[in-house]
């Protein structure tokens, strides 16, 4: 799926919501409850403070809370840009996942993508 399906996807999510660049929206050790998808902007993910990864629109984040059963972010999140993004909880995502297979796909590409970059830097 192409990045432009994802956002066209995301945009549809009637619960959104705006970060101004330099916002946290999440920071590492949080309890999360939902996870979120980049419909414009930049954001950074942030381990200790230093960012290692840069994710864009097209991009999902965050899902790691609603998949592991501590729930809890083991990164932050800092919008790089003013962003806007799309939140889905646990119920919505797993609605998601289980009626919109294309969804599925792009949050595996999504993270499978992220995951190359981190294997391979010098590709990405």
């Amino acid at each position: 799926m192409a990045v432009v399906h994802t956002v066209e996807m995301f945009s549809k999510i009637p619960e959104g919501q705006e970060f101004p660049a330099g916002a946290t929206i999440f920071n590492k050790g949080d309890t999360g409850a939902v996870m979120y998808g980049i419909i414009e902007g930049t954001v950074v993910m942030q381990v200790d403070g230093k960012t290692v990864e840069t994710i864009h629109a097209g991009d999902v984040f965050g899902e790691g809370a609603l998949v592991h059963p501590d729930g809890l972010r083991r990164s932050a999140a800092i919008a790089q840009t003013d962003c806007k993004v799309a939140v889905l909880d646990e119920e919505r995502f797993k609605f998601l996942i289980e009626n919109t297979p294309t969804f599925a796909i792009d949050v595996m590409r999504s993270y499978s993508n992220r995951l190359l970059k981190f294997k391979h830097p010098k590709a990405g």
